[in-house]
């Protein structure tokens, strides 16, 4: 289930390698447990056969003790590689917890963070609980069918012919419920993926009026999961009682048939009783991998979920050399960009040049690809086609990481995070390694910078206060002031501020205006993105965007003057 590793899953077949040493002494100690199973079909055979013939209590005495210690190892050892299958399952929550998030969050994965968890999740209960133990039981039944056939051959034909129609019964619950199953997680997948975005814009929805209308969307997802699921329960019951029945019949039919041969004396009378428990240890493993079916085949789909996420990212984990900081040279060369899902590019053969000091304006009508853009400059997005370059270096030259530290992005949403202000803008580096005093004081100049220093003193507990999600406790204002102090943290040499003043009043536009042309001052170049016209009174540069692509780009009064003959064109053929 878990040894298939193309190019790229790396990572995934690491982390199982560092389990190996775990998982050996839980073949061996699975080894010893399953021999250890036939301590009761022993004791029942020379209780029988030596002590009740013989009337000697020293010899019950004596294979009691012995069967009591037997049956203690058994125990100790059960207990012992149960324990190691948690360690496993540890481990591999220490080993891949943080690169599957790593891919999510940094290599742009269009996978769910929620359901690329859950399948990870999924895959870890599967290797440390009951359905591994299965698994590495399931070899053994060999041995129980040896001993059947060791006790008399028509046993172990029984037992044979027994265990030929519990797999067969197990091969047509897998081909049955295969399907369902798998229809029962994507229904359940696809039903995670709405309430997540129904989350996240639960505002919307209240001031919109479709709450129920949300809430009944939802409903009818999750019963539809609910129903697949059902299914797919039902019908590996169905195959799980009809194994049970069979095993039960097997028994009793092993009673009999040893009595047969026993009464012809065939066998003695200890065997009787120690066919029906030889045959059912030798099927009891087929009956467990069915009761455990679901869990592996959903433990195998989400294995291949992961390993489809790694693959996509493979990139991630490339070396790259280290390169020197850059000044803030930004190239965006012949540039596409087609988001999945679209049928036209959002920008089209983009060309643009920003030296450091220089500010550029980028406007034109909803639509145009200006956010596009943004996300582009910033880092966001990898092009479709062509390349950006910062000091002439290819962004993907860099770890996002290491990237992101030379420049400042402020999305259209400020998107702040659950925790402090100080860690909102400070990027919460100090889940990095990052000392503390350095943190405060860059956060505390980058909240200066952007004029938010004296806003967020008054604040309950000033820098310390805490956020909830997507900054829940601020206001639209607020919000926007610390996500430009988030984009000014650490000096970058490249601002990319998308509709920084959208919910400013005048005093904060006033310090969006102040931190830019400081910011352009201290050698940053700086893209900013706004319908607003006085954020881009100050601007060097103006770049006019169309349907994706550039109408005209250049100093700020040229392209003005441009725009004026436009309308007035546009004005003389209206007439």
């Amino acid at each position: 289930m878990l040894l298939s590793f193309p190019k790229g899953a790396e990572p995934l077949a690491k982390a199982l390698r560092s389990c190996k040493t775990h998982l050996v002494w839980v073949a061996a100690f699975s080894a010893l447990v399953n021999l250890l199973y036939l301590t009761p079909t022993l004791y029942m055979m020379q209780v029988y056969d030596r002590v009740v013939a013989t009337g000697s209590l020293t010899t019950l005495a004596l294979v009691t003790g012995a069967a009591v210690l037997a049956l203690a190892s058994l125990a100790l050892l059960d207990w012992v590689r149960t324990r190691l299958l948690t360690r496993v399952g540890l481990r591999l929550e220490r080993k891949l917890a943080a690169p599957i998030l790593s891919r999510l969050v940094d290599a742009r994965s269009p996978a769910s963070g929620a359901l690329a968890l859950r399948d990870f999740e999924t895959v870890r209960q599967a290797v440390s609980g009951q359905a591994m133990l299965a698994l590495f039981d399931a070899p053994w039944t060999p041995i129980y069918l040896a001993a059947c056939f060791l006790l008399h051959p028509w046993l172990g034909a029984l037992t044979l012919l027994g265990g030929m129609v519990l797999v067969g019964l197990a091969l047509l619950n897998e081909i049955d419920s295969r399907p369902r199953i798998k229809a029962a997680t994507q229904a359940m997948n696809e039903a995670l993926r709405a309430q997540e975005s129904l989350t996240h814009q639960s505002e919307t929805l209240r001031a919109l009026g479709m709450r129920r209308a949300s809430i009944g969307q939802q409903i009818a997802q999750r019963r539809t999961a609910a129903e697949r699921n059902l299914q797919a329960q039902l019908t590996g019951g169905k195959y799980i009682g009809a194994i049970k029945f069979v095993r039960l019949l097997l028994q009793s039919a092993a009673l009999g048939l040893a009595a047969i041969l026993a009464i012809r004396g065939e066998i003695s009378a200890g065997a009787i009783i120690a066919a029906s428990v030889l045959l059912s240890r030798a099927v009891a493993p087929i009956e467990l991998l069915v009761g455990s079916w679901s869990q592996l085949v959903q433990a195998r789909t989400s294995w291949k979920g992961l390993i489809d996420l790694f693959v996509a990212t493979e990139d991630h984990d490339r070396t790259r050399t280290a390169l020197p900081a850059p000044l803030g040279r930004l190239a965006i060369e012949n540039t596409t960009i087609q988001l999945p899902g679209t049928e036209r590019p959002q920008l089209r053969g983009l060309n643009l040049r920003l030296e450091p000091g220089q500010t550029l304006g980028v406007i034109g009508p909803s639509g145009s690809g200006k956010t596009t853009l943004a996300r582009l400059a910033a880092g966001a997005l990898e092009p479709t086609a062509g390349v950006a370059r910062l000091d002439g270096a290819d962004y993907q030259t860099r770890e996002s990481d290491e990237l992101a530290r030379f420049i400042g992005y402020m999305p259209q949403s400020p998107g702040l995070f659950p925790g402090s202000i100080k860690d909102n803008i400070s990027r919460f580096q100090r889940h990095t390694g990052e000392p503390a005093d350095g943190i405060d004081a860059r956060a505390v100049a980058a909240a200066q910078l952007a004029g938010a220093h004296d806003m967020i003193l008054r604040l309950p507990e000033g820098y310390d206060t805490e956020l909830g999600p997507m900054g829940a406790g601020l206001s639209a204002g607020q919000a926007q002031r610390i996500a430009l102090a988030r984009a000014l943290y650490g000096d970058p040499v490249l601002l990319v501020l998308d509709e920084p003043n959208s919910n400013l009043d005048q005093e904060g536009e006033t310090a969006l205006m102040n931190a830019i042309l400081a910011s352009a001052q201290r050698g940053a170049a700086v893209i900013v993105i706004a319908h607003r016209a006085g954020v881009l009174a100050r601007v060097d540069r103006l770049l006019v965007l169309h349907d994706g692509v550039v109408q005209n780009e250049g100093p700020r009064e040229d392209v003005l003057a441009w725009l004026g003959s436009q309308r007035k064109v546009i004005r003389e053929v209206a007439r």
